[in-house]
């Protein structure tokens, strides 16, 4: 089974593809164009590299989010897109998931942040270092300060990552004092990798739906939304 898989939910674009759980070509930027510029000449470029017609194609997924609200519509329009021209089924992924399925391996609590401005977090935290990789709790869209409150007392060590670790690790180890680590700067932004061998890993299990179902994954309204309530 072949899987395109795409990620726009943050600055950075990213497309894989994956084969029978294999990655074999993965595109990323974080270029100054925008997403609506770059996506499909990136998917273009990278199926051109493989040789590869879209056709070959078994199913195509897409990061739904939480992230940059234009980011993301960007990203799932796109695959809707090309899934339903071409009459193929697709999964969704939370990028919060495809953020810590990148580092599943720590033995520890992985804790993916992606950046909502203002000191606002995405959030979630996932199990790691067993046979078993899992989240724990739900995914949240909340202030820096809630998320340490919710991470002291905590006895495990904790990984983060995301675009949001590099802006607010100093607050946290100022805040808990506790073994916490972050990753590595390649990893701080979703990888389309990530999110195609999760939607590998749902397929096999026959978890896809139609281009029509796929929708993008909100924790919290925009803020163009939230000024219009105010006004």
């Amino acid at each position: 089974m072949k899987i395109l898989a795409v990620d726009t939910t943050c600055l950075t674009a990213s497309c894989a593809v994956v084969e029978d759980g294999r990655i074999i070509a993965e595109l990323s930027t974080q270029h100054a164009k925008t997403h609506s510029q770059k996506l499909v000449p990136m998917i273009e470029s990278m199926m051109g590299l493989l040789e590869m017609k879209l056709d070959a194609i078994d199913l195509f997924a897409a990061a739904i989010g939480p992230g940059s609200f234009t980011g993301l519509r960007i990203g799932v329009v796109t695959i809707k897109g090309l899934a339903y021209a071409l009459k193929r089924p697709v999964v969704g992924i939370p990028s919060l998931d495809a953020l810590a399925y990148s580092v599943k391996d720590f033995d520890g609590i992985i804790c993916p942040m992606i950046d909502a401005r203002n000191d606002q977090v995405y959030t979630a935290m996932y199990e790691s270092g067993s046979k078993d990789f899992k989240r724990l709790g739900d995914y949240m869209g909340i202030h820096k300060s809630e998320l340490a409150e919710i991470l002291k007392g905590n006895t495990s060590d904790v990984l983060f990552l995301g675009d949001a670790a590099s802006l607010h690790f100093g607050y946290f180890k100022e805040q808990l004092h506790e073994k916490l680590f972050m990753a590595d700067p390649v990893l701080y932004t979703p990888r389309a990798s990530a999110t195609a061998l999760l939607a590998w890993k749902k397929a096999v299990d026959g978890l896809y739906v139609s281009p029509f179902e796929l929708e993008p994954l909100y924790l919290r309204k925009s803020q163009a939304e939230r000024m219009k309530e105010m006004s």
